[in-house]
């Protein structure tokens, strides 16, 4: 028994590390986190896989523990600045959470002080003592915006260039297969006849996703969509599947996209360009007017597409005619029932205003503007939701139907929200004067969209949808499927992106193996297990560091307007300052309390506010203010605001 005790005390899992350098691990059989004190942490970093010590409990205070042991680091590279100290020459990480600088000992002559630059630890014997590391590439001097891109891109773990032999393998695939040979063409269900096209951003190189349409009937259409069929050029195993899966997915930066695929496959081969033969893997449906799948059929096909439209031509073409004009009515009509059936059924309406950048020649944000949300944005999304549900129905129908021949696949599931956090914005709304009905710790779907639709349009709408968004469980990728709540589907997956992201090319590569009559063998679980436990650690990654692309260029931005006045709403309140969020750029900068000195005061947590003690002077989420640019910080990426 006391052996037993001594094992159950040790637990192994992923730390988190907060910005003051204490960590946390979380274990199933402990209601919080286990704590770890910076002093404890034992050379242990940020989402490392540790071993954890737990310590005897203390009535009052929070389980602790020590990391007895690193059993895998989440990363080894890290980008910051160098500088010289003594006869040292050391790396000051970006990252606040890398709480030790590293002693740079393998470099070369050409190292300077003050140039941003990447270093790979090489050893860190104590955590008393600084790590030592390997000089692995300058960047380039702080501020200068290629240089911050790919700082960002660095720093979060990705690679920015493809090895050598992965460029040189892409290109022996696209000189053995293309043209598609008449053997492959055999093969496949010819739809090159069929009026077909593709809807994707004004800039946008890659086109992994394709609509055909044609009237078979009265009120009754078939609809295919077709996805770029790179599992036929990517073959499992080969060095551009093994790097792509290393990647996991690919990177969209303020001015560039970071490929998961080389852009000799991403941007050609695979994509599905106009006017030109291509190979897909489609999801063909006969479906009615109100949106009734009556039939549908899976498999590989060869496709032409007839147009390319950006999402502002196909919308033009809804509004004024044009060419495909009954094809795209038609689609959006039918895509504005699916959208209401959803909807209907609890889907939650998350509509979150991305913003876009007008940069100049060197990358200095000119302008910054909120992307609209058009008609011709919901068609695809529509599209792309009904085939992702339709995989995955038919997939886990026929894994339970025939498990001997189906060992695995990947869905894409979305938990319930988090007990605590739904309290949270519950009680954050009732500030804001709306309610939310909590039962047990539980919200529905349709409640969640009914607190949605009533924020519609009024100055608490993005601060209320963004609490929301906080609030909800993150879309993961798992093979064991227990839904998605947030779609309210009960089968969920990821089939149409394969360029993009290495999970979807995985289900064609499954739903390939099932159509064909092959077995997916049983004891392959556990290596998709860690396919889907890894893409979605990448895809976190990457939305991080598309987050900090954003948040640099709106600092940059700001920095050129310190001293201008602009009008914003209050996002957040502290015991130390305002958030505030700017109106147009969505910029959020801090109006600090030490600055505010008209009054004295204090935090009511119960409202949300910020009250001054003389004059009883009210500051709430969701308050219209003005204020002025007061300071930027572009190597923090914080801003400064003062109240007006």
């Amino acid at each position: 028994k006391s052996s037993e005790k001594a094992e159950q005390s040790r637990i192994i899992g992923p730390i988190s590390i907060n910005s003051k350098g204490t960590g946390f691990v979380s274990f199933p059989n402990f209601a919080e986190d286990i704590e770890i004190p910076e002093s404890s942490l034992k050379t242990a970093l940020h989402r490392d896989i540790v071993e954890v010590l737990i310590h005897p409990e203390i009535v009052g205070r929070r389980r602790a523990g020590e990391v007895t042991k690193i059993v895998e680091r989440a990363k080894t590279r890290f980008v910051g600045i160098v500088k010289k100290q003594n006869e040292l020459w050391l790396l000051i990480p970006d990252d606040r959470r890398m709480y030790r600088d590293i002693i740079i000992t393998e470099k070369d002559d050409s190292l300077v002080e003050g140039v941003k630059a990447v270093v790979a630890m090489t050893s860190w014997e104590h955590h008393k003592e600084n790590p030592q590391g390997k000089l692995v590439s300058v960047l380039g001097n702080p501020g200068e915006h290629n240089v911050e891109m790919e700082s960002i891109v660095v720093e979060k773990g990705f690679d920015l260039r493809f090895p050598h032999e992965v460029e040189i393998a892409a290109e022996q695939v696209k000189k053995e297969m293309y043209p598609i040979s008449a053997e492959e063409l055999a093969k496949r269900r010819d739809i090159r006849d069929i009026p077909t096209f593709t809807i994707d951003p004004i800039d946008a190189k890659d086109f992994d996703d394709a609509l055909s349409f044609r009237t078979i009937g009265k009120n009754l259409y078939e609809v295919g969509i077709h996805i770029a069929d790179v599992s036929y050029y990517v073959t499992d195993g080969s060095v551009i599947d093994i790097e792509a899966r290393k990647r996991g997915t690919s990177i969209y930066l303020v001015d560039r996209t970071v490929p998961m695929l080389p852009p000799i496959l991403s941007n050609d081969l695979c994509s599905l360009n106009p006017n030109e033969d291509k190979c897909s893997f489609s999801v063909i449906v006969e479906i009615t007017g109100d949106g009734h799948v009556l039939k549908r059929w899976f498999g590989k096909t060869v496709m032409n597409s007839d147009k390319r439209f950006s999402y502002e031509e196909a919308e033009e073409v809804l509004e004024k005619g044009g060419i495909f004009e009954r094809e795209l009515r038609t689609l959006n009509a039918i895509a504005k029932k699916l959208t209401a059936k959803r909807f209907a059924e609890g889907s939650i309406d998350f509509e979150t205003v991305e913003v876009k950048f007008k940069l100049d020649e060197n990358g200095v944000p000119l302008s910054v503007y909120k992307k609209p949300r058009l008609d011709t944005n919901r068609l695809i999304e529509e599209f792309m939701l009904l085939a992702n549900r339709e995989v995955a129905t038919f997939m886990y129908q026929a894994q339970k139907s025939q498990g001997n021949k189906i060992g695995s696949f990947i869905f894409r599931i979305h938990d319930m929200p988090d007990k605590e956090k739904i309290e949270s914005l519950a009680v954050f709304s009732r500030a804001l004067g709306h309610t939310l009905p909590i039962t047990n710790g539980k919200v529905t779907s349709k409640d969640l969209n009914a607190l949605l639709k009533k924020i519609e349009g009024k100055a608490e709408e993005s601060l209320i949808s963004t609490a929301a968004v906080r609030a909800m469980a993150k879309a993961v990728y798992s093979t064991k499927n227990i839904g998605h709540f947030g779609l309210a589907f009960n089968f969920y997956t990821h089939f149409t992106s394969p360029i993009r992201r290495y999970p979807d090319l995985i289900v064609h590569r499954l739903l390939e193996q099932y159509i064909q009559d092959k077995t997916i063998p049983l004891n392959e679980f556990a290596k998709y297990e860690k396919i889907a436990a890894d893409a979605s650690l990448k895809e976190k990654g990457a939305a991080e560091a598309e987050r900090d692309s954003v948040k640099y260029k709106q600092v940059e931005y700001m920095s050129k307007h310190v001293g201008e006045e602009f009008e914003g709403i209050i996002s957040g309140v502290t015991e130390w300052g305002i958030y505030i969020e700017e109106t147009e750029t969505r910029s959020e900068g801090m109006a600090k309390l030490r600055d505010m000195n008209d009054d004295f005061y204090t935090l009511d947590q119960k409202t949300y506010s910020l009250v001054g003690r003389k004059s009883g002077k009210r500051f709430t989420l969701g308050d219209k203010v003005k204020f002025k640019v007061a300071h930027t910080d572009l190597e923090k990426k914080i801003i400064d605001y003062k109240l007006l």
